[in-house]
């Protein structure tokens, strides 16, 4: 199939969750013989070292600049366009709707749209054209907006309530438009079709299995590693959660644990915040294996965001016990105490860590168990059939339009 597909971001380096399902869904694609031009709308520039990851994969890669998030316009539009602020930031991009537009005049088999708060661009030309097309959305945005406002000072806690309104009237506006709306778990697909009033795909989060078959976690060495994207708020959130609330509990039981906390953006005010040397700064590591098979648990305490976690389902191809809450496990077919361990109460979390840091056979047996699930269920190429299944729905809609023009 020939595919237009567009995103709002590039998706190399894979920093965060949603650039991983972006680069691996790409590549699956292409090596099963689909032809695809990637359109996106970026607030980095194009390097030679992304532009090298990329293009083997495409037919085509374009790649247009976003304006800075402070520019008048902006800001202007944030404060008093109809849309919500995420699709203000990411719309009203002239360029990249006439780009956009030039390229529908081309045959596609199938359009995809990451993001409905990408949409803003796309949506005049597509209902000239009158084709169909699918959208993904990776989370709720209207209630993963709460999450994303929670940093706001308190004076601006009116306009985040005021914002998520926009938003909810956007995800119907959008919503009414798509062929195919696709989600990432079976819990958002049932939120998404109550607000969109129309039956809702699933493409799960994937792992490139056979990448992390070869690790094997240090079962003995009391070492917990997290790894997020901390331009995430939730991601924000987990690290001091859990150095505030669950570790000071933890040492209290082990005072020998240590923590390696990893990832894109690391806020440097960390470090004079929590200066205990059991703490290791590790910031971005583009191959997370060598720091798995160093580590004895992968621990995530989430407490917000949506979607399944990518960070949980690497870390089960790889061997390594989870131990998480509800929301880190939030989307995956797993039984806490079979594949994971968790709770949501911070001095219970450090009662399990402490506990199964002195069984490395239990570990080995969370982790192996893991393992498994994800081989199953959550291989890229499960996921790239599931989207092909989307796309096979697209073409009767196709050529319906077809025969009325």
């Amino acid at each position: 199939m020939r595919i237009l597909w567009t995103l709002p971001y590039l998706p190399w380096p894979t920093t965060s969750g949603g650039k991983t399902r972006q680069y691996h869904l790409l590549s699956s694609l292409a090596a099963r013989g689909h032809r695809i031009t990637l359109l996106v709308q970026s607030k980095t520039e194009l390097d030679e070292a992304t532009r090298a990851a990329l293009e083997p994969w495409l037919e085509r890669l374009i790649v247009l600049p976003r304006r800075p998030l402070r520019s008048l316009k902006t800001l202007l539009t944030v404060a008093l366009a109809p849309t919500p602020m995420l699709a203000s930031i990411n719309g009203y991009a002239p360029h990249l709707q006439q780009t956009f537009e030039a390229l529908l005049e081309e045959p596609w088999d199938a359009i995809q749209i990451e993001h409905s708060y990408s949409f803003q661009p796309f949506e005049q030309p597509l209902r000239r054209a009158g084709l169909p097309f699918l959208l993904t959305e990776h989370n709720v945005e209207s209630a993963l907006g709460a999450a994303s406002y929670d940093r706001l000072p308190a004076w601006l806690k009116p306009f985040a309530t005021y914002d998520q309104r926009r938003y909810r009237r956007w995800e119907r506006r959008v919503f009414q438009q798509t062929s195919e709306l696709v989600a990432v778990t079976e819990d958002d697909a049932k939120n998404l079709a109550r607000l969109s009033e129309k039956a809702t795909a699933v493409v799960v989060n994937g792992v490139d299995c056979t990448y992390y078959a070869g690790v094997r976690p240090d079962l003995h060495s009391k070492r917990l590693l997290f790894i997020g994207n901390y331009e995430y708020s939730p991601n924000l959130d987990t690290v001091e959660w859990a150095l505030d609330a669950i570790l000071p509990h933890l040492w209290q039981l082990d005072p020998d644990v240590r923590f390696a906390i990893c990832g894109y953006a690391l806020p440097p005010t960390w470090r004079q915040r929590w200066p205990d040397p059991r703490i290791e700064w590790q910031g971005f590591v583009p191959d997370l294996r060598a720091l798995q098979s160093t580590a004895a648990v992968f621990f995530a305490p989430l407490r917000q965001g949506g979607g399944s976690k990518l960070k949980v389902l690497e870390a089960m191809a790889a061997g390594l016990p989870v131990v998480t809450t509800g929301q880190g496990s939030s989307g995956l077919r797993v039984v806490n105490g079979e594949h994971f361990l968790g709770s949501e109460d911070p001095a219970e979390l450090a009662r399990i860590l402490a506990q199964v840091l002195t069984q490395p056979a239990r570990l080995e047996q969370l982790g192996e168990a893991g393992r498994a699930y994800v081989r199953a269920e959550h291989d890229w190429a499960v996921a790239a059939a599931q989207l092909e299944g989307v796309y096979s729905r697209l073409q009767p809609a196709k050529e319906g339009v077809a025969a009325l023009t």
